[in-house]
């Protein structure tokens, strides 16, 4: 079937602490498809249950939900219960991708490189011993929760007396943290489209480390795309990131964030199963330095949807 004659739901919004920008994308990807005349709808699972998508009409699903809920592998799951194709990853690499914890653990088992860290609960938290983690890590470090995107809940440690208050602060948003050593190299992010690994985007955000305020808010983060790594270097992450990708069982598009250490060496950080696709969003940008426009770059993201 022509997918210009199928009703095609592009699910935004949601209810996870990202929904602000999910909206966003939602908003960019839903004109892109409109544009090129696709029957294209917006779906928001916080005001429509999409248990009802297929019984209204839908044939298919963009889904560009960010967060808990729409990327984690629980909406990947509803969808194929009740048979509609859908954009971005499936149940498992949605749902191990969303925790970082495991998603590193899995990457070291490749003998892939990612920071050294220790993972704290709230069930192990009376047993943190700051001292000793600052000993193993050295100082400073990143605190983050497992589970939350888009920079929640992330704190730069200088001191060893602000390591509790920074896991109790991220622990506010997710049961499982992770302290890191802090990698003082550039911060890339690389774009995978259908297998193929898109330029690499380069951040200098305008604070010390990329939040969500240099995501989304400022206008003085800066993006270089080229990255401007040596061509050894960018193959050498292109490699890199693929096998990450791989690994994970990534299919359609996802983004991978990578940072460098001190001495260069790059580390796995992440993986974005959806994007954002706003107008400060990486994914698009690297899109066009590879010669594929905004809307060129959504239908091929719809064709890939899983059947």
């Amino acid at each position: 079937m022509n997918l210009k004659q199928e009703k095609i739901a592009v699910l935004l919004g949601g209810t996870s602490a990202e929904r602000e920008v999910s909206l966003n994308s939602g908003k960019a990807v839903l004109e892109a498809l409109v544009s090129q005349g696709y029957n294209a709808h917006p779906i928001d699972p916080k005001e429509y249950d999409v248990v009802n998508l297929k019984k209204d009409g839908f044939d298919r699903v963009f889904n560009i939900l960010h967060g808990r809920g729409g990327e984690d592998g629980t909406m990947q799951g509803l969808l194929e219960q009740i048979g509609l194709p859908y954009t971005g990853c499936g149940v498992m690499a949605s749902a191990l991708t969303m925790d970082k914890m495991r998603t590193k653990i899995l990457w070291k088992a490749f003998g892939l490189p990612v920071a050294e860290m220790e993972v704290v609960t709230r069930d192990n938290l009376a047993q943190l011993d700051p001292q000793a983690v600052v000993e193993r890590l050295g100082l400073p470090l990143m605190v983050k929760p497992s589970l939350e995107g888009s920079s929640v809940g992330l704190t730069k440690v200088k001191s060893v007396e602000n390591l509790k208050s920074a896991v109790e602060f991220a622990l506010k948003f997710d049961n499982t943290i992770l302290i890191e050593e802090w990698l003082a190299g550039d911060e890339l992010t690389v774009p995978v489209l259908d297998g193929r690994v898109l330029p690499a985007v380069r951040i200098v955000p305008e604070g010390e480390f990329y939040d969500y305020e240099a995501k989304y808010i400022s206008d003085n983060t800066k993006y270089f795309c080229p990255a401007g790594l040596t061509t050894e270097r960018e193959q050498a992450l292109a490699i890199l990131v693929k096998q990450a990708y791989d690994a994970v069982g990534c299919r359609g598009w996802s983004r991978i964030d990578v940072m460098c250490d001190a001495k260069g060496d790059f580390r796995l950080v992440e993986v974005n199963t959806n994007p954002g696709m706003t107008s400060h969003s990486l994914f698009p940008k690297s899109a066009a330095t590879a010669g594929i426009s905004f809307e060129q770059l959504v239908v091929n993201i719809l064709e890939l949807s899983a059947q």
